[in-house]
């Protein structure tokens, strides 16, 4: 099996809404749902979404990243899709990440200022500002509620991470508290 690397630009077809929680709800469903895929998939890569438009990074086994663009093609909302790199690698980059989100920062802000680009157009991105991107995403360190950002924790080789160790964490707090609950209400009766 050949491991590939892809990135991607679209457009949103979507109207974007208030950002709830740090991330815009449209672009918060398709991280739950790319975080999920990507896992089972064995796929690795981030995000970036601002100015209505995608740049999306992708590293895995050539067919399930060819699979998953594929599926992305055909989802209603992305428009004018390009393929910015499609090459093979030796090596995944994005080890411990299923699908990391950056939001707008003053990482990308100075990206954008630094190549005189007054808005977010991957589209128009040369090869060299593709692979800065791509960096940038990769060493981002801003913390986000639907992205795992403990890079002290690394999943195991060939498994990225499809939940945050703080979201496993809530969750087992809150079904004790349910437990607990439910114990206090039978004691009750």
């Amino acid at each position: 099996m050949s491991l590939i690397r892809l990135a991607y630009a679209s457009e949103a077809t979507f109207d974007a809404q208030p950002v709830e929680k740090g991330v815009e709800p449209h672009v918060a469903r398709i991280l739950l749902t790319s975080r999920n895929n990507n896992a089972k998939a064995k796929l690795v890569g981030g995000l970036y979404y601002g100015n209505d438009r995608f740049f999306q990074y992708l590293e895995g086994e050539e067919e399930e990243v060819r699979k998953t663009f594929d599926r992305i093609k055909r989802d209603n909302r992305h428009r004018n899709i390009l393929t910015l790199i499609e090459e093979p690698i030796e090596a995944r980059t994005f080890s411990n990440w299923s699908m990391k989100y950056v939001p707008l920062s003053a990482d990308v802000r100075k990206f954008l200022e630094r190549h005189g680009l007054d808005k977010f157009n991957p589209q128009a991105f040369s090869a060299d500002q593709c692979e800065e991107m791509i960096e940038l995403i990769r060493d981002s360190n801003h913390d986000q509620k639907l992205v795992n950002h403990d890079e002290s924790v690394t999943a195991p080789a060939g498994k990225p991470s499809g939940f945050s160790p703080a979201l496993k964490f809530g969750l087992i707090a809150a079904a004790l508290c349910l437990v607990g609950a439910l114990i206090y209400a039978g004691s009750l009766l």
